[in-house]
């Protein structure tokens, strides 16, 4: 047997509530979807030059040479179909996702495809809305201009399966509905800092180039009179040749930062060039040069300079605020930088790898607090991932509490600290006390405001949980990380007993990060609490293979909740879809 490799488009088409419809009235659902199949599905993807790879029991698998074609023949079948069954009642209607990728597929002799192409396509599709249609950021940028329609930004999203993030978008039949969707201007300076581009002649300091620019956005968003968008946003046009003008519309933000940091031995220069992103013309540019011992003044001066260029009013004394030396030793801010690529990975593996980097950065300047807050979040975080070791929670509160006893003006061990303190010391007061000083140093920080939505929801005030998630979303509105704040607003009405509304924010927690386990226990609960208990069964199987040693017994001592009635519902429902003791 011979296979070959070519790019293609790949449109993947399944039906929404197969199972659901089925149970209800097998024959009539079989007979809709097999007319729909004959009169609407192959006639249209014909229509598009494209192949019908093969059926499933309730989707097919298209194969387009191109992906314009693909698109069109996707919202030919999602505008047919809904005009078919604007008259069926709404829990009858049959309905598609659908999923485009233009990527590598291998075809096999018998003209079957499969490899990354396929299996994104496929993400894409089980992640798409009710009849809608997602497209990948490849597909995304090669329809640019060639279809009247409008695309809504989903940011990077962590797939099943698919090892690196996928950029994705949602089309939109309206071709100003996405420009609609798009986040307004706030009305104070706002600003966007992209990744630098790492011209150092060894690539593993890519590192150290970004970990420079993290805390460059940290020191902008310390200036109370700025809007700045959070680093995980910011970090979604990593490796991306982009239009400026698009990614301030895309963030919602006037000004755009980009850069470059080059590191040879023990020099460092830093450039950068400040854009108007609704004009694109050039606001400022300047260069920095100096010792890696003086790294954290380089990072003031490029602060300094960038508030100085866009809002020259501002005082003197709010950018020294921004100032932060966390430790006198370069080589344990050194591996601090080091951990950071790895927490973001957000697995155990890369857990594992934050654990021994902040232990060892410890070892040099045991007051670096900001890698001890690290360490703790990470071993409480490690806890509600089912990937704690025995004295995790112990020595998370321990290394929490001194850092609370140390770093009194620093927002983000600030922050990290103060959901230790609530998920495993269970000290809602001094948690919330400790968020709320963490927001107040730095009012911009779209993870300060996802972290103060879980202490709020964990002390019992959900509206206020929702209310600062839904802040964090606008700080960093293409976050591959959104899940948590997703999940968060999921598990907030639960505390409301709004069920609906919380099955529907835990779906779309899943679909942006399916490896977040709280995503899977919302939807478990809203679902038995909604009686649909045989796919709450099934949503409890998702859970147990995404986390196998996960056991009531471990939530009954791991529940964060001050609600007392409210955490034996939680376990009771989570008991009643088949999750073990």
């Amino acid at each position: 047997m011979t296979t070959q490799r070519r790019l293609a488009a790949i449109l993947a088409c399944d039906m929404v509530g197969y199972s659901r419809l089925t149970e209800r009235d097998e024959r009539g659902t079989l007979e809709r979807l097999k007319i729909y199949r004959k009169d609407l599905l192959e006639p249209l993807v014909s229509e598009h030059q494209g192949r019908i790879v093969k059926l499933t029991g309730d989707g097919m698998l298209c194969e387009f040479a191109s992906v314009v074609n693909a698109v069109t023949s996707a919202m030919a079948i999602q505008q047919a179909l809904a005009e078919h069954e604007a008259e069926t009642p709404e829990e009858e209607r049959i309905r598609f996702r659908i999923g485009v990728n233009l990527g590598d597929v291998v075809c096999e002799e018998d003209g079957d495809l499969y490899g990354d192409g396929v299996n994104i396509a496929a993400r894409l599709e089980s992640i798409a809305d009710p009849g809608t249609v997602v497209v990948s950021g490849t597909a995304y940028d090669h329809l640019q201009g060639k279809l009247d329609c409008g695309f809504t930004p989903l940011g990077d999203l962590r797939l099943k399966n698919i090892e690196r993030p996928v950029r994705a978008y949602r089309v939109e039949t309206d071709a100003s509905a996405s420009v609609a969707a798009l986040p307004p201007l706030p009305e104070k300076p706002s600003i966007a800092v992209l990744p630098f581009t790492n011209m150092s002649c060894d690539p593993d300091q890519e590192y150290f180039a970004d970990g420079l620019v993290e805390d460059i956005i940290t020191g902008l968003s310390r200036v109370n009179s700025f809007f700045v968008i959070a680093r995980n946003s910011s970090f979604t046009y990593k490796g991306r040749a982009v239009d400026l003008r698009q990614v301030g519309r895309e963030l919602g933000v006037r000004y755009v930062l980009e850069g470059s940091i080059r590191r040879a031995g023990s020099r460092v220069r830093i450039s950068g060039q400040l854009v108007d992103a609704i004009s694109g013309h050039h606001v400022w540019a300047n260069r920095f040069e100096g010792d890696v011992s003086d790294i954290f003044d380089l990072q003031d001066k490029v602060t300094e300079s960038v508030v100085g260029a866009v809002e020259p009013s501002i005082r003197l004394e709010e950018i020294k605020q921004a100032r932060m030396k966390p430790t006198e030793y370069i080589s344990a801010y050194d591996l601090y930088l080091r951990a950071l690529p790895r927490f973001y990975s957000m697995t155990r593996e890369g857990f594992a790898d934050v654990r021994r980097l902040t232990n060892e950065a410890l070892s040099i300047d045991p007051g670096f607090n900001l890698a001890k807050a690290l360490g703790a979040y990470i071993r409480s975080l490690s806890v509600s991932q089912c990937w704690h070791e025995p004295d995790d929670i112990r020595v998370a509160v321990r290394m929490a509490r001194e850092v609370l006893a140390e770093a009194r003006d620093d927002p983000t061990s600030l922050r990290f600290a103060a959901q230790v303190i609530a998920y495993s010391a269970k000290d809602y007061e001094m948690a919330l006390g400790t968020i709320e000083r963490s927001l107040l140093l730095n009012p911009n920080s779209a993870q300060g405001y996802t972290g103060s939505g879980w202490v709020n929801a964990h002390s019992s005030r959900p509206l206020v949980a929702i209310e600062h998630f839904h802040r964090a979303m606008r700080l960093s509105p293409v976050d591959p990380e959104k899940g948590i704040a997703l999940s968060g607003i999921g598990m907030s009405y639960l505390m409301l007993e709004r069920y609906e509304e919380a099955l529907a924010w835990g779906e779309r927690a899943l679909h942006e990060m399916p490896n977040y386990g709280s995503s899977h226990r919302v939807v478990i609960m809203a679902l038995v609490k909604l009686n649909r208990l045989d796919e709450a069964q099934a949503a409890a199987r998702r859970l147990m293979e995404a986390f196998p040693t996960y056991t009531l017994t471990l939530q009954k001592q791991i529940n964060p909740w001050l609600d007392k009635v409210f955490a034996e519902r939680y376990v009771e429902a989570l008991g009643i879809s088949g999750v073990p003791e």
